[in-house]
């Protein structure tokens, strides 16, 4: 599975939620599809998304309720007609209008609908897929059951009994939400049909899912519940030191993200069974995993909990090297790939190296620092990802614009004074590069703005909304791009 990085190919970056459509985010519907034969009409054999697990109100794909749970927002209702399950037009009046409760209600519509009008077949393949997914669905079901009951408050809230995770409470717990458990079940298996459906899709196509795996889980989140000695918590399953970054390119006072800090030694006591029971659920979902913040697997920023910004902290070991070792002898040859920003050093560089792991390379980081800077195309190396920005940056277009003139005078006579402008000039620089895969966010492609920009890393308002539609893309973007997929060897 591996040898799929040692081919040129060309991707473009693009989360589920950005496609278009009448729903409020995109979803796994008919636009998902048109936009599996759109790579395939210009050659692009690579979709890489940001993670598909259920997020927090904030929509942010890095902080999630679970490592191994879909979201259910991605689901397309439409299907669920189709198939019986829902009445076309179908509403709920008691949600109150919000979009998420309306889905809700309407998932739930299916639920009971499916009970009523689902083939046998489709009742069986609902109970394989309860025993295949019972490592993590059973624990996930009653945490979001209770999280409900509990008026979505974070689990470290909830009444003693159920957050100390007493065994007769859940007992009872599990026999009373017995019909709330099943539906939230149901669900995931809607989530993971509809997602399988798409790869099989994308497959016949000749196109790649490239998925990503935060390295870190959100502290309410049914992980960190239901498995709490394999994080840093005390006694109280408090945490007293959260993860983060120190300052760096995006943020003066560094990231602080809040997610809890892993017991390395218990996971490696246990041989990384959680960690292998996570990537048995992305190896099934993706071609290619990006591991988010590789260098936090050799060592990683830990900030006191007290403290308002990531600024003081200290970097902690972890077992990167033992980790990565035990994953490839459990999966094989599987196609990683580290996301090696930020703040790296010899030592994180190794361990990327030790297992072949393709780096990224950020063409907008390449241009300052002079004839060193690693990011600059003469300084590539074909095992790796390049890219002209990723969700966390500005469109290229915006980057430009905002860059001092002598920058920008820069930047195009290290690119040879090429007549095209940007951010197509960007693009074609990544497409001809030496790295093996080039990757381009869809906002360059559609030759977008600052607006149009998807996260802007340490805020918490705006983010994760971006939406792209048909009209935007026209002809010429199609002709560009497949033509410099063709000129650069690229498939």
């Amino acid at each position: 599975m591996i040898d799929i990085l040692h081919r040129r190919r060309a991707g473009i970056l693009l989360h589920i939620t950005s496609l278009p459509g009448n729903s409020d985010n995109g979803n796994l519907g008919p636009e998902a599809y048109r936009f599996v034969d759109f790579l395939n009409s210009v050659g692009v054999t690579v979709w890489q998304t940001l993670p598909l697990n259920m997020p927090h109100d904030d929509g942010s794909p890095y902080q999630c309720i679970s490592a191994h749970a879909g979201n259910t927002a991605l689901i397309d209702l439409d299907k669920l007609v189709d198939k019986g399950w829902l009445s076309r037009g179908e509403r709920c009046q008691e949600c109150g209008g919000s979009p998420s409760f309306a889905r809700e209600c309407l998932l739930n519509h299916a639920y009971y609908g499916f009970k009523l009008h689902a083939t046998e077949h489709e009742k069986i393949e609902f109970t394989k897929f309860c025993i295949d997914k019972k490592f993590w669905l059973d624990d996930y079901a009653l945490f979001i059951a209770l999280r409900k009951e509990f008026n979505n408050l974070s689990w470290n809230q909830w009444p003693e009994r159920y957050k100390s995770r007493n065994i007769s409470a859940l007992k009872e717990a599990s026999r009373r939400l017995s019909t709330e458990i099943e539906a939230i079940k149901f669900e995931q298996f809607v989530f993971f049909t509809q997602w399988q459906e798409l790869k099989d899709y994308a497959a016949r196509h000749g196109v790649l899912l490239f998925g990503d795996i935060p390295i870190f889980v959100s502290y309410d989140s049914a992980d960190v519940w239901v498995h709490p000695e394999v994080f840093k918590l005390d006694e109280q399953f408090e945490m007293s030191v959260v993860a983060g970054v120190p300052p760096d390119y995006f943020s003066e006072t560094g990231q602080r993200w809040g997610n809890p800090h892993y017991n390395w030694s218990y996971l490696k006591k246990n041989s990384f069974h959680w960690w292998l029971d996570r990537i048995k659920t992305q190896v099934e979902m993706f071609d290619i995993i990006r591991i988010d913040h590789f260098r936090g697997l050799e060592a990683a920023w830990e900030i006191p909990v007290s403290e308002p910004t990531a600024m003081n902290g200290c970097w902690v070991k972890a077992p990167g090297h033992a980790l990565l070792k035990t994953i490839f002898d459990a999966f094989g040859p599987i196609a990683l790939v580290a996301e090696d920003l930020g703040v790296i050093t010899d030592k994180v560089e190794k361990l990327r190296d030790d297992f072949s792991l393709p780096g990224m390379k950020i063409l907008q980081f390449a241009f300052s620092g002079g004839p060193s800077n690693p990011y600059l195309p003469a300084n590539l190396d074909k095992n790796s990802v390049v890219y002209t920005g990723t969700h966390d940056n500005d469109t290229t277009l915006g980057w430009y614009r905002q860059i001092s003139e002598k920058e920008q005078a820069y930047v195009y006579e290290y690119l040879g004074q090429p007549v095209s402008s940007m951010p197509y000039t960007l693009i074609q620089t990544a497409l001809a590069s030496v790295a093996n895969l080039a990757i381009i966010p869809m906002q360059d492609i559609l030759e977008l703005d600052t607006e149009h920009r998807m996260n802007i890393p340490g805020t918490t308002e705006g983010n994760w909304l971006w939406r792209f539609t048909w009209d935007q893309l026209l002809p010429l973007h199609s002709q560009r791009l497949a033509r410099a997929i063709k000129l650069y060897g690229r498939d």
